[in-house]
Formats: structure tokens, C-alpha cells, sequence
């Protein structure tokens, strides 16, 4: 199984948890990896030899985008001998890969690059597949825990508070989605938080 995950698990901890349960990673690499971000960049800016590409085009509601993904399995260089002294290395890395994606809309042009590593031997067609799904994820739920609980201004940092809070806001979605369907999630939330009575309603779903 491939395992996708946002910057925030690119260390070699995750990495290996992972490995050792048979499965693969496919992190992504942005600026909480500073030195990296900017090696991988600049290596995708101007690869030696050239990379095959695999680009994917999406148009809806008046905006056009396309991703162009490349990928190398040349990485031995991103560890070498020649950078600092106790760097931390990501273990089974196989992989980089980079996404250049063009969105126009309403006459304006935007560009983005972002940067992944992986440990799976990934193709520019399978690493696209892999991202689309990941965003697939990111825009189901990790959307909604941005925008209706606030998570990402979420401060807790210690210990494992931010592992129970994350568990708690995934309950309470789950069981916000299961009553009164036809109410958006946010009113649920706020009116749970109104009336006593209407948050017995939600809380009494739970078996």
C-alpha cells in the first residue's frame, strides 16, 4: 500500500513505521524541510538529461488547470557526503517527484510547483495518480476540518494533545454527518452549540 501524507510527516520516523508494515510512502517536501525544498527544486528546475513527463488537464466552472508530474529515482546525490553533518535521512527513498501545475481563471494565470518524495520506484503516470487521490482526501475532509473546526490554527503542540484533539474533531464529523443530512455541517456544529437540546440529537446517534 502506498501511504500519502502531507509535509508534516516527512521524517524518518514515519518513514520507517511504514516500511517495516510492508507499505510505501509518498510524503510531500515544502518549506519545514528548507534545505531539501530548495535542492529538490532546484534539480527539477534543470534535471541532467531531461525527465519524461505525464501531464493531466482539468476545466470546470471557468477555470483550466494542468499538472505536468516528473519524476527521478536518482537520489543518492540528496544524502551525500558533501552536505551537513547529522542530517536527517530518510530511510527506503526511492523517489522525488515534482508537480508543475498552471491554473488559469477569469484571464489570470497562476503557476505552482511542489515537491514529494517516495520509496515507492513511482512512474510520472502513477505518481500523478497518487497525488490525485491524496487531494481527493485533503479536499473531503481535511477541507472541512480547516474551514468548520479551525484545525489548522489549532495550537496545541505537546505531548499528545494534538493526537486526541484530531481524534475527537474526526468523531464528532463523522457523527455531525450522520444526522439531519440535509443541514450543512457547519449550522449543525454551531446550533449543537446553541442548544443543549439539539446536541443530544447528534451525541445520541453515537452506538
Amino acid at each position: 500500500m502506498l501511504v500519502t501524507g502531507d509535509a508534516i510527516h516527512a521524517q524518518a520516523g514515519t518513514a520507517a513505521v511504514i516500511l517495516a508494515q510492508g507499505g510505501d510512502y509518498l510524503f510531500a517536501l515544502k518549506a519545514n524541510r528548507p534545505a531539501m525544498l530548495r535542492e529538490v527544486e532546484a534539480f527539477f528546475a534543470d534535471p541532467p538529461g531531461g525527465l519524461d513527463a505525464f501531464e493531466t488537464t482539468d476545466a470546470d466552472h471557468g477555470r483550466i488547470e494542468t499538472r505536468r508530474h516528473r519524476v527521478t529515482h536518482d537520489t543518492g546525490w540528496l544524502f551525500s557526503d558533501r552536505r551537513y553533518a547529522g542530517e536527517p535521512r530518510l530511510p527506503g527513498l526511492a523517489t522525488l517527484a515534482c508537480v508543475e501545475a498552471t491554473r488559469t481563471q477569469d484571464g489570470k494565470t497562476t503557476r505552482a510547483t511542489r515537491c514529494y518524495l517516495s520509496s515507492a520506484r513511482l512512474t510520472p503516470e502513477s505518481f500523478a495518480r497518487a497525488v490525485r487521490g491524496h487531494w481527493a482526501i485533503e479536499n473531503s475532509l481535511h477541507w472541512v476540518l480547516d474551514v468548520t473546526f479551525d484545525e489548522d490554527r489549532a495550537r496545541n503542540r505537546r505531548d499528545n494533545g494534538p493526537e486526541n484533539l484530531a481524534i475527537l474533531r474526526r468523531l464528532t464529523v463523522n457523527q455531525l454527518n450522520k444526522a439531519r443530512p440535509k443541514m450543512s455541517l457547519a449550522r449543525k456544529r454551531k446550533r449543537a452549540g446553541w442548544s443543549d437540546a439539539f446536541a443530544r440529537t447528534i451525541i445520541g446517534q453515537m452506538r
